[in-house]
């Protein structure tokens, strides 16, 4: 959504940032983690998070939309195993969804979202 903005050349508010990594946090501790944990967890995310934004390509545009396999098998290191089954899975899921959040109105990405529908194998 972030990188679509981006091309869309729709300012993101800070506070966008800050309500994301703060539901995060609230997560974790609903999860029973403690405050070490949580600040650890934390630093972890933002580090990946920021480490995905850099690295994501920057010619990405609607009609040539790559994934950076070897950042995923970065993060996901489960996604490397079954002969690349689940990563050709995790890749069709990333590229519908990128596709279905460049139709949306930059001004109602966020509501829009949850009209997202995923079905495995469809165009």
């Amino acid at each position: 959504m972030l990188s679509i903005l981006k091309i869309k050349e729709k300012k993101i508010s800070q506070t966008y940032y800050d309500s994301l990594f703060l539901n995060i946090e609230n997560d974790l501790r609903e999860l029973g983690f403690g405050d070490v944990s949580v600040n650890k967890k934390m630093k972890d995310l933002n580090q990946i998070f920021y480490d995905i934004l850099i690295k994501f390509k920057k010619n990405n545009l609607k009609e040539n939309f790559e994934i950076n396999q070897k950042l995923i098998f970065k993060y996901f290191d489960s996604l490397k195993q079954n002969n690349c089954q689940n990563y050709t899975k995790f890749e069709e899921y990333l590229l519908k969804f990128y596709k279905f959040c460049f139709e949306l109105s930059p001004d109602n990405m966020i509501k829009d979202l949850k009209k997202f529908k995923y079905l495995h194998g469809s165009s």
